[in-house]
């Protein structure tokens, strides 16, 4: 490894709490047990072979989906018939349920071919173990033409029909709660979807404390504002249950994003980073990086901050989009490259600096979009209308490549910068109608959605910037109400506390 990769993994993975040698930490995990939760998962595959399949399935409950990728692998290479081997491998070659976006066509080819593999040994396999397989191979099916949108659906109705005939089958039920999370409409604020998983996880996680899935879905379940507060105890627990796992690590800092526990969110990502690191996981260890980064922006700490800000380039230069490792897809890892330098200069208000970012190309234009709206913000109030004009039409034009691509959650919310965007610039301008209408407008937006799950939040919540240009404007009544607003949604909010004179709320 390069001099400038080593530096880079030392200033990821260093806290004083955890120790800054990534090899003593890798030492102590091989001194002890792996410890992934508790999984049964009865088939009809070979006795020899079932804790084996076993701990495959607690890697997939966790997200680790190149490591149980591996271990369904040597699941096939000890009983070349075990049908649910196969559906394993479908299922993780999916990836992250949660994370929105299509897939792209090669992994679905290779999803496709096990899901297929796992059909033609199903012929001998249980009716129970066929439900599982035919369930996952709705999710690729007719893919060329099917829209993914429809495909989840059909997963989570076909998980449906097999707890209906196997109401017994614990294992069913849990992975049925999380299609239902993972199908759920974006834009549904009754959390109708949600609430039914919650219901059918909280119950079973009071019988089967340890198991991995239970309190990682529990956490993802609730993964909203209104109902971040019923993860709680999934999030202070889901760590200890399974250690080895960087996203059993990372995950809790979910819940503690969204309500404002920024000092637990900093530990949970740095812990995530170093065993991610160890594993070779550089998506995952990117996209703990920039929850981390949040965070530490948050507690006002910007030498930490810069310290995860200095060794992004080295990781950056050994990360692969492609490769299938944890739980974070390489696009998480190509989104943190470009979040982070956008958070450390909107987040501190250096409209400079955010001006004068660099767009990095690559096969995920919502990524781009980050850089091109914190240069246009930075652009627009650091007065070169010019840049944030171009910057601005690089923000139109992605957000037209995304609605062909059928990218609807993205182009959504490349959408909602391009309004911003706009404002700001209407502002500079002396537009101030037409800037608080397009601000107003791109608040309305983003209340109506969600964000995504790899990211703990906006670069700068729509609110947030509404109440900035209120204060601009010397309307700070109007302005407060809207701080106020952020924090309903982003508690604890470092720039909108300062703003209207609050302190953290105790958590």
């Amino acid at each position: 490894m390069t001099r400038a990769f080593v530096a880079a993994v030392a200033i990821l993975v260093s806290l004083p709490a955890f120790g800054a040698n990534g090899q003593e930490h890798a030492h102590t995990r091989a001194a002890s047990t792996e410890k992934l939760g508790t999984v049964r998962f009865a088939t009809s595959c070979s006795r020899s072979v079932r804790p084996r399949l076993d701990r495959a399935v607690a890697l997939l409950h966790s997200f680790e989906f190149g490591a149980s990728i591996r271990a369904f692998n040597e699941v096939l290479a000890a009983d070349s018939t075990c049908a649910m081997a196969h559906w394993g491998i479908a299922l993780s070659r999916w990836g992250n349920p949660m994370a929105p976006g299509n897939r792209a066509i090669p992994l679905l080819q290779q999803g496709r071919e096990s899901a297929d593999a796992a059909a033609r040994h199903g012929v001998r396999a249980s009716e129970r173990e066929r439900g599982y397989i035919h369930a996952v191979s709705q999710l690729y099916d007719d893919f060329e033409r099917k829209d993914q949108r429809t495909r989840i659906v059909a997963y989570e109705r076909a998980m449906s029909e097999l707890v209906t005939r196997h109401p017994r089958d614990t294992e069913a039920k849990v992975f049925y709660a999380l299609s239902l999370s993972a199908s759920a409409p974006p834009t549904d604020k009754t959390y109708a979807n949600q609430l039914k998983a919650g219901g059918i996880l909280e119950p079973l996680w009071v019988k089967q404390p340890n198991h991995p899935g239970l309190a990682h879905y529990i956490i993802h379940t609730y993964d909203y504002p209104p109902l971040a507060d019923k993860a709680r105890a999934a999030a202070r627990r889901y760590a200890g249950i399974a250690p080895s796992a960087a996203h059993a690590l990372h995950m809790p800092s979910h819940t503690f994003t969204r309500v404002g526990m920024w000092e637990e969110s900093v530990n949970s990502n740095h812990r995530s980073m170093k065993v991610a690191m160890d594993g070779g996981s550089l998506a995952e260890a990117l996209h703990a990086a920039d929850y981390a980064m949040y965070a530490l922006l948050q507690l006002g700490k910007e030498t930490e901050a810069k310290a995860i800000l200095d060794g992004l380039p080295a990781i950056a230069a050994r990360f692969d989009p492609n490769s299938v490792t944890g739980a974070a897809p390489g696009s998480a890892g190509v989104f943190a490259i470009a979040a982070i330098p956008a958070r450390w200069a909107l987040e501190r208000r250096a409209w400079a600096e955010a001006a004068a970012l660099e767009p990095r190309a690559s096969a995920f234009p919502h990524t781009e979009a980050m850089t091109y709206f914190a240069r246009a913000l930075g652009a627009a109030r650091s007065g070169d209308p010019g840049k944030a004009k171009a910057a601005i039409d690089s923000l139109s034009s992605i957000q037209k490549r995304l609605t062909a691509k059928g990218e609807g959650y993205w182009a959504e919310q490349v959408a909602i910068q391009h309004l911003a965007a706009q404002a700001w610039l209407d502002l500079a301008g002396q537009g101030e109608t037409d800037a608080l209408a397009g601000m107003r407008e791109a608040a309305a937006r983003e209340d109506a959605t969600e964000k995504s799950v790899v990211t703990p939040g906006p670069l700068v919540p729509a609110r947030e910037l509404l109440g900035d240009m209120l204060m601009e404007l010397k309307r700070p009544v109007e302005a407060g109400a809207e701080y106020r607003a952020t924090l309903r949604n982003e508690p604890n909010r470092r720039h909108a506390l300062r703003r209207i004179g609050g302190t953290p709320a105790p958590n």
